[in-house]
């Protein structure tokens, strides 16, 4: 019963299960931490729309998927793929290298705080946040810091992550007391975990190849599964593979990456799957969000359609993010409200009148039930509003990628910026350990 438990947990199709228990409760107005005000929905639809027709007009054709790829900004992967093209390497090692490049970057993007900031090797401002974390580890990548091949920076392995300490990912990322970011150990021990996780016996079929472990190994993996399908093209192998087959990979031959100190089933470690009080009375407290594993998956997808014009089967099942950027936009927006009295009881804190403001309360950690329910209502009203966009833009094969993109990511940035200038940050703190947000 427990490997079924835990193999669910692990599924794409629990996590909307799980959120949407947590979302009917909050449609009873029965969470411990949150209103829910639906009446708000029609504003964020309209504020999206307005976003996507500002930035694409109504060629929604044009609106990428939502992925790492996105936030290399500045033109910076063009050049790459121009080079390794020039040096005739070809497109199942060009894919290789860009998933190699697209874990190692996808697992240092959780969020760095309001403060920090890496300035381009071509000089200019400083960049933060998501795309700050992107273009530092992209040039890591291409220095060689996550190579273990002396004359071949372009890859990340075992042997070249088993190297790397956490203070080479301080001074690659320019962290300083003026330049302080969120879980800069956290980021360090995810990638240090990976070295071993490449190697582990368990997962030698995913990952290694020719005597060496690397993530971008998981092409040929793909390419030999027996669910995956060949497509009859001029161009080269192409096949359609099973999104389940690319998840197992993710969830499971990776789970080893994140920290073990989270819930756990018989002393197995679940990921990113939290207990919420809220939920005890139906009997399975349990919510899981797989988060970060699905922003590399939807990552990695982008990069075997983009390069290999490969397709995937069962891109349905998955989520949007649930993360203070797509849920930050439902507090700004008041659709998402929350109680502060019982905030401060969770603190220990005294209920005084007037009630604090939301941003001046202690930083929540992943793990608090408010936190919990927040993220589960995300996911959901993320399938709501993602369909009334498509209602009301008119285009019913708009994808949750491409809204994701182009609409309440984006979204919940510019009221966030709009709302808080100062820091752009989300309305209320989170504790970031460089593992989840």
């Amino acid at each position: 019963m427990s490997a079924e438990k835990i193999a669910y947990l692990r599924s794409l199709p629990s996590i909307r299960a799980q959120c949407s228990k947590v979302f009917a409760l909050a449609q009873a107005g029965e969470l411990e931490y949150w209103d829910l005000d639906l009446s708000k929905e029609g504003e964020i639809v309209d504020f999206v729309c307005a976003l996507i027709a500002r930035d694409y007009g109504t060629d929604y054709a044009a609106i990428p998927p939502h992925g790492r790829w996105r936030h290399f900004v500045g033109d910076r992967v063009d050049p790459l793929l121009a080079k390794w093209n020039a040096d005739a390497v070809d497109s199942l090692e060009v894919a290789r290298r860009m998933v190699d490049l697209m874990v190692a970057s996808v697992l240092m993007d959780a969020g760095a705080g309001n403060v920090w900031k890496f300035k381009p090797k071509e000089g200019g401002e400083g960049i933060g946040r998501s795309e700050g974390l992107a273009v530092g580890s992209l040039e890591m990548f291409e220095n060689g810091l996550f190579s273990g091949v002396e004359g071949q920076p372009y890859r990340v392995d075992a042997v070249g992550l088993s190297k790397i300490s956490t203070q080479q990912i301080s001074d690659a990322m320019q962290v300083s007391e003026a330049n302080p970011m969120a879980g800069i150990e956290g980021r360090a021990g995810l990638l240090v975990r990976l070295a071993s996780v490449l190697t582990d016996a368990a997962n030698v079929q995913y990952f290694t190849r020719d005597g060496s472990s690397r993530p971008g190994n998981i092409i040929d993996y793909l390419l030999s599964h027996a669910t995956s399908l060949s497509v009859p093209s001029p161009n080269g192998p192409k096949i359609s593979v099973q999104i389940d087959t690319l998840w197992e990979i993710v969830v499971s031959g990776l789970s080893g990456v994140w920290p073990a100190a989270r819930t756990k089933i018989d002393g197995v470690s679940l990921g990113d799957v939290w207990p919420v009080k809220s939920l005890e009375k139906q009997g399975d407290n349990l919510v899981p969000f797989h988060k970060l594993s699905q922003w590399l998956s939807y990552s990695l997808i982008e990069v075997m359609e983009k390069i290999l014009g490969w397709k995937f089967i069962g891109k349905e099942n998955m989520t949007g993010l649930p993360e203070y950027r797509n849920g930050g936009l439902l507090v700004d927006f008041g659709l998402l409200n929350p109680r502060i009295p019982a905030l401060l009881k969770s603190f220990d804190l005294p209920v005084t009148s007037p009630l604090p403001d939301f941003l001046s309360l202690p930083a929540l950690h992943a793990s608090h039930d408010a936190i919990v329910e927040f993220r589960a209502v995300t996911v959901i009203m993320l399938d709501r509003l993602a369909q009334g966009i498509r209602d009301k833009v008119g285009d019913q094969t708009l994808s949750l990628p491409q809204v994701l993109e182009a609409g309440t990511w984006k979204a919940g940035r510019e009221i966030a910026k709009k709302l808080r200038p100062e820091t752009s940050g989300p309305p209320f703190n989170i504790v970031s350990d460089g593992t989840i947000f």
